[in-house]
């Protein structure tokens, strides 16, 4: 392929989420290979999104998200596993363990909606009904505790207060600048 058209496909691609087609195995299993026959761009890609130089993670990463990411009533799926890779390169994770996390979100996130697809035409005994609520709200607050934990991974743990407009009387004293606190002692 001549360097022309190679650039044209990069520069085509650099603004789309990294996507995978899978080539099915069997019911229960399905290898990814590059949407656009571009192995090495792609897998360059696949491992700027995951925020590593591993390509052991990123293969290990791809099986657990094709095994994970599945659609309410079907097997694997295609669109449930890009849509999957969309929401990892859109947080961009800076190592394995972030990425890690958030391959874990963009999971809980597609079970959680699978679970309230399947509530919102839920029909039969109350019993069933509660227990897809219950296992719904048990997965959304999941979700929430993955949130909090990538933002304090991403800003160590620390939390920021900023003052925009503050009113000092007469005879009253500011101090303008970065304060912090003293660190705690045990």
């Amino acid at each position: 392929m001549s360097k022309k058209l190679r650039q044209a496909i990069s520069s085509a691609t650099a603004g789309a989420p990294v996507r995978v087609r899978l080539k099915r195995i069997n019911c229960d299993q399905a290898r990814a290979y590059p949407p656009d026959g571009q192995a090495q761009e792609w897998w360059q890609r696949l491992k700027r999104a995951f925020g590593t130089a591993s390509s052991a993670f990123v293969d290990a990463s791809l099986v657990q998200l094709i095994a994970a990411a599945r659609l309410p009533g079907s097997g694997i799926s295609e669109v449930a596993v890009n849509a999957s890779l969309a929401c990892i390169e859109g947080a961009k994770p800076r190592d394995e363990v972030e990425c890690a996390l958030v391959i874990q979100m963009a999971c809980t996130h597609a079970a959680a909606m699978a679970v309230l697809g399947r509530l919102g035409g839920a029909h039969g005994p109350a019993r069933n009904v509660a227990a897809m609520a219950s296992a719904a709200a048990r997965l959304l607050r999941a979700y929430a505790a993955q949130v909090e934990a990538l933002r304090r991974l991403k800003n160590g743990g620390s939390q920021f207060v900023r003052v925009e407009h503050v009113h000092v009387n007469e005879g009253g004293q500011a101090v303008i600048g970065n304060v912090r606190s003293p660190p705690h002692s045990s």
